[in-house]
């Protein structure tokens, strides 16, 4: 089934602007409850195209969140609430963690996790930071070289999402801190530096968000979500998948929302033929999140890319909370957009909340789960 699609060019009406000036009034835009304990599996409610199955690849593991995978296994598992990161490896090679090491705790919203050569990265709300030879310390980790501490201390997406590019830089976005704003560099921008903290500088700007990026397997060109800022009424603006070939492009925020939308405060005098249009509108306020250019039979595809969608807060009926399938053609234009895993929405309960994507050597899928706090395991059933 494919989501229906929001016609391309639109009027920007104010329907939903009541409810946002209460949110707004609350002084809650942007923000989340705590969340209570973590809801069972519901395994079996979880929908996958025929010859998958799903199973659970790691549990209790508190606010699971971005994942990096080392290449001799270790997966390294970063949380936002929780301030812990985490190693997990399958030791048995059986499709379940057997072990588990918390390799840092007490951080500030570690979300972004990197390995390169021997060493982790973990990016905080203003720092990056490297724990070096942390496979052969997984039990006694060592104390953080600190590479760099001078980005922005703002909590509001301040969390962070990190990785190594083809071209061996550390891409760290850095995103607005508010719903809507324009507080210019470094906000709303996707930074790169080298793995020693220099040379940094932005990549991209216009993004309100980011909580995920990969590169295309031939090309190298970068992919990446982006959220879409709340308080527009339920349907608009929509989420974003965007394709970054260059360094130097500007995708629209705070001006331009989706394709053509314009922000009311910030609108006046754009045009959405200046910026970047997103390869693909997602649903209005699913939160994308990771993402994974699709892998079958031990090749990865270049037609289709998997994103993990958090699950919509800023509105009346939720939606999300699942992973979905974008197909591309050669050129790398849209052709569909819809569900690939869902099932951890139930009405209007989530059991489950998707925030990060990686595939393992086998080809199966690993799904984290910040709400759950469990990693899944995708899997084909041949």
């Amino acid at each position: 089934m494919v989501d229906s699609v929001i016609p391309i060019r639109r009027l920007l009406t104010r329907a939903g602007y009541g409810v946002a000036l209460l949110v707004m009034a609350s002084g809650l835009i942007g923000c989340l409850p705590e969340p209570g304990p973590a809801p069972e599996v519901q395994i079996e409610q979880i929908r996958l195209p025929e010859g998958y199955s799903i199973s659970v690849f790691a549990d209790s593991v508190e606010n699971a969140r971005s994942m990096d995978l080392s290449p001799s296994g270790t997966l390294f598992v970063g949380t936002r609430r929780a301030g812990n990161v985490y190693a997990l490896r399958d030791a048995d090679g059986d499709g379940v963690a057997d072990e588990r090491h918390v390799v840092a705790e007490g951080l500030q919203m570690p979300n972004g996790v990197a390995y390169r050569d021997g060493s982790l990265f973990v990016a905080e709300v203003s720092r990056i930071l490297r724990y070096d030879d942390i496979e052969n310390r997984l039990a006694n980790p060592p104390e953080p070289v600190v590479v760099v501490d001078d980005f922005p201390s703002d909590r509001h997406h301040g969390w962070k999402y990190i990785a190594f590019g083809p071209d061996d830089k550390l891409y760290v976005p850095v995103g607005a801190p508010c719903n809507v704003c324009d507080r210019g560099e470094p906000y709303a921008a996707i930074h790169r530096m080298n793995a020693d903290g220099s040379d940094r500088e932005i990549f991209a700007t216009g993004v309100r968000n980011t909580v995920g990026f990969t590169w295309h397997p031939e090309t190298g060109e970068m992919w990446f979500t982006d959220n879409g800022r709340d308080n527009m009424g339920d349907d608009i603006p929509p989420c974003e998948l965007n394709h970054a070939p260059a360094a130097g492009m500007d995708f629209g925020f705070p001006h331009v929302h989706g394709t053509d939308i314009l922000d009311p405060e910030f609108g006046e005098g754009a045009s959405p033929f200046n910026v970047t249009a997103p390869i693909q509108e997602l649903g209005p306020h699913v939160a994308p999140l990771g993402l994974e250019f699709m892998q079958e039979n031990g090749q990865t595809r270049t037609d289709r890319i998997l994103i993990a969608e958090h699950g919509s807060w800023n509105r009346s009926e939720k939606i999300g909370y699942r992973v979905t399938m974008v197909s591309l053609d050669a050129a790398g234009q849209a052709l569909s957009y819809e569900p690939f895993a869902e099932g951890w929405l139930q009405g209007e309960e989530a059991w489950g909340r998707p925030v990060d994507l990686e595939y393992l050597p086998d080809g199966s899928l690993l799904v984290s789960d910040d709400a759950g706090n469990r990693i899944y395991r995708i899997s084909r059933d041949d």
